[in-house]
Parts: C-alpha cells; sequence; structure tokens
C-alpha cells in the first residue's frame, strides 16, 4: 500500500460486551472482584472442559456490524490463536481469524472522512496480569483469571488514520455508537488498542503499541509514539508497550507476524450458520444512531450543527430533546438542554444516567421560559435544583414569588425609579456612553430581584430617557 500522508496509523479496538456471563461459559462478568473468584474450568482452559457459545454476545457483535455498515459472513467460524503467556491459562485465545464476522465496515468522522473497517470479530479477553511496581520496575508479576473468557468485539481499521487527535476522535464516534447500541458498559466495562504507528521519514517502518486501555490513553500513547519515531532514534519493527505512568513506550519483543500464532479452527466449536432471517430481525432492533439524529435535527428542528452534534452525542440527551421538543420550540430546548442541562450536569460530575429527572417538569420549566413567565436566570436556578430532585416547578414558582414581573405599569415604575436615582448614569447614556445603560438596567433588575427581563427592561429604560 502507498501512503501518502506523514503519519500513518491503524488501530486494532478490543470492546467488552455487556453481557451477563462470559463469552464460552457461565460465569459472570462482573460481581465479586477478588481475584480468581469467578472462574470454572472452561475459563480455566482445565483438561476436558467444553466452550458453549453465547448466544447474546453474537447479537450485540452483529448489531455493531450493521451499525457500521459491514459485509456480514453467512457463517460464524472460531480459530485458536496459538501463544505462550501468562494471561493464557490454555496457551490459546479462541478468536475468529480465517472469517470474521463482518468485513469492510466504515466510520465517519465530525469532519466527514470515511475511515474504513477491514473487520470486526468475536473473541475472548486473556486474564488480567498485574504488575505490582508497574510493567517495567516489577519483578513478578501476579495473574487474576476473572477477566478470561470476558466476551470481546475487535475492531480493526484500516490505516487510515493521519494524526493522534484523529485517533482520539475516531474513538470518541466509536464509543458514541457503542452507547446508542447499549452493548458496552462505559462506567464499567474495558476498551482496549493496539496501535499500529509509522512515520514517512522512517520508511513508514510499522511498530505495534500494544494494550493501551481507554480512548484518553490512545492520544497520549499515539503522541508519544509519533515524537519518538520522529526524532533521531532508530526504528524497527517491533512491538511496544504503553507505560501510562512514566507517559512512555518501550519494547517488547520483535513484531510477530499472523502465521507465528499457529492459527488453526478450534474443533470444540462447530461452524454455525448465520441465517439472513437472524441477520434481518437484528437490523430491525437497531436504533435510529447518532449521525441520522444529528441530520435529523438539522433539517427538522433546523438547529445549529454544533449544537445537533453535541445533543446526539449522548443516546439519552438525544431522546429527551426530541420528546421535550413536541412540546415546547425545539430551539429553545436545545438551547436549554444542550447548554443549561449539560452545564448543571458537568458540574456535579454527572451523566443523565445518574440522575432522576422528571422530564414533564423539565417541559414545565422551558414552557414558563418560553411564554416569560419566568426570567432565564430564574429558569437557570430552577434547572439547578430540578437535577438534585423532582419537584413541581409551576407549584414551586408560585409558592416562591418567582414569577417575572410582566405588569408593565410596575415594571414602568422600577425604570422611573432607577433613573431618578441614576442621574450621572442616564447623563452618561444621553451622552453616547451605551455601557452606562447597563448600569441602571442593573438597578432595576436589583428592585425587580431579578424577576424582570433584562431585555424588555433595557427596551423601556431607553424609551423612558428619551421622552425625558
Amino acid at each position: 500500500m502507498k501512503f501518502t500522508s506523514d503519519v500513518v496509523i491503524g488501530l486494532e479496538i478490543h470492546v467488552e460486551l455487556k453481557t451477563q456471563t462470559k463469552l464460552f461459559c457461565g460465569c459472570p462478568t462482573s460481581g465479586n472482584d477478588e481475584p480468581n473468584t469467578r472462574v470454572c474450568p472452561v475459563c480455566l482452559g482445565m483438561p476436558g472442559s467444553k466452550p458453549v457459545l453465547n448466544k447474546k454476545a453474537v447479537e450485540y457483535a452483529l448489531k455493531l456490524c450493521l451499525a457500521m455498515g459491514c459485509d456480514i459472513s453467512s457463517e460464524l467460524v472460531f480459530s485458536r490463536k496459538s501463544y505462550f503467556y501468562p494471561d493464557l491459562a490454555k496457551n490459546y485465545q479462541i478468536t475468529q481469524y480465517e472469517l470474521p464476522l463482518g468485513k469492510h465496515g466504515v466510520l465517519k468522522l465530525k469532519d466527514g472522512k470515511v475511515i474504513s473497517l477491514s473487520r470486526i470479530h468475536i473473541e475472548e479477553d486473556p486474564a488480567s496480569l498485574v504488575h505490582p511496581a508497574g510493567m517495567k520496575g516489577s519483578s513478578y508479576v501476579l495473574v487474576d483469571y476473572n477477566r478470561s473468557g470476558q466476551p470481546l468485539v475487535e475492531v480493526v481499521t484500516g490505516p487510515d488514520l493521519t494524526s493522534p487527535p484523529e485517533a482520539r476522535e475516531f474513538m470518541k464516534q466509536l464509543i458514541t455508537i457503542l452507547g446508542y447500541l447499549d452493548i458496552f458498559d462505559e462506567h464499567n466495562g474495558i476498551i482496549k488498542a493496539d496501535a499500529n504507528v509509522s512515520v514517512k521519514e522512517k520508511g513508514y517502518t510499522r511498530v505495534e503499541i500494544k494494550n493501551i486501555t481507554g480512548f484518553k490513553e490512545i492520544e497520549r500513547a499515539l503522541k508519544y509514539e509519533v515524537d519518538r519515531q520522529h526524532s533521531g532514534e532508530t526504528v524497527i519493527q517491533e512491538t511496544r508497550a504503553w507505560d501510562s505512568d512514566s507517559g512512555v513506550t518501550f519494547s517488547l519483543r520483535t513484531k510477530e507476524t499472523e502465521e507465528d500464532y499457529g492459527y488453526i479452527i478450534d474443533p470444540d466449536l462447530v461452524p454455525i450458520t448465520i441465517s439472513k432471517e437472524f441477520i434481518a430481525e437484528i437490523k430491525k432492533s437497531l436504533p435510529e444512531l447518532a449521525h441520522d439524529k444529528v441530520s435529523k435535527f438539522v433539517d427538522k428542528h433546523k438547529l445549529k450543527k454544533e449544537d445537533a452534534e453535541i445533543l446526539a452525542a449522548e443516546k439519552e440527551l438525544a431522546e429527551l430533546f426530541e420528546r421535550v421538543a413536541k412540546e415546547v420550540d425545539p430551539l429553545l430546548a436545545a438551547k436549554w438542554i444542550r447548554r443549561e442541562l449539560v452545564r448543571v450536569l458537568n458540574y456535579g460530575k454527572k451523566v443523565l444516567k445518574d440522575i432522576e429527572l422528571d422530564e414533564q417538569n423539565l417541559i414545565m420549566l422551558l414552557k414558563l421560559v418560553e411564554h416569560k413567565k419566568i426570567t432565564d436566570a430564574t429558569g437557570q436556578q430552577l434547572m439547578e435544583k430540578l437535577i438534585e430532585q423532582p419537584f413541581n416547578v409551576k407549584e414551586y414558582v408560585e409558592k416562591e414569588g418567582l414569577l417575572a414581573v410582566s405588569d408593565s405599569f410596575e415594571l414602568e415604575k422600577f425604570c422611573m425609579e432607577a433613573i431618578a436615582e441614576n442621574e450621572k448614569a442616564v447623563a452618561d447614556y444621553k451622552k453616547g456612553n451605551e455601557k452606562a445603560l447597563n448600569f441602571i438596567v442593573g438597578s432595576v433588575m436589583k428592585k425587580t430581584k431579578g424577576k424582570a427581563t433584562p431585555a424588555e427592561v433595557n427596551d423601556l429604560l431607553k424609551k423612558l430617557i428619551i421622552q425625558d
């Protein structure tokens, strides 16, 4: 393959599927975290144990393949990938090699660039290796087999990414799709990546970085490796590891080829036919994905693309907006959900799933803002309270006397008082100092206890001062 960019990056992303049991046995995927407790003869690789495929894991993997536009295999075939390492009790990993579940998919970045996906396949996770003093400093390694046999789906990109920020953007888009499909637990699930990196000035000599955990770390690891390869250091084809504590990659071994793994078809797992009916059933269950919602929000609700993308980035937020927009002006709903609701959630370090939000009270709040029954400032304060616990917004506003001052006679009275009390500011405004008016507006807002609309006060003051 002929490359033209200065940097070439390909990713192999391993996503833990959100099933209740492991890929080939009935051990739970979560629960007791004491080392080596969620295990059985199958995931420990004991002689004579036989794997049984988890159907839910296949359904989840197929959902991802279809969402990515992959060509689906007509048969499900598993192979044994042989290598000798402490995290593999049976000295091979059950994976897919010759015939992946999905091929030739795509993922589109926010800027429209299309990243090719060469394959998506299912495999089991090895055990977890624990290095007490870090990967480079530990004199011994501990093995926890709780993770052994966890169901993974591996997403392999083409060499289409050209920078660490672009790789991180790819991961963000992938996380969004996984969230919409509800097949990955973003808070508790594991997502790892192996990254292949090469640069033009070193003849595109490919270096693989193994097991980068968490998509935020991917950008760090790639940036370090790109800088290393751009330096005067000699670059050879090899496998390196990422040490997140020290922020460096270090050499593990010279790069293996696929032939080194001695793949064979697993004799304990017979090929399974993937029928067209099964594919159609899974396709029917797919939700509307984020990029579809962005297009709909822009076309139907006339939102700015930036607002539409932020709302669509989280499935729960997008669905909340759609429900609220049925009863409130969509532009106002988008503004308040995208800015104020997200602001309050971020401040509390929460996501929508974490809170008990009664959307009818949210709709009531936005209707009060829409009809100018309360000011924006009052609405912001109510939003902060609404995130803490549900309450009847309308009753609370009436009880606390938070309704906006909308009586024109009363508001004019407050404005006249402010004009009389701030003669210098009035004189400065008449001389052309526009900022002087803000001082008088502040005085009126103080008199109304913030229950007047600043824009309305501003307009009324201008009329009264001109008449004076």
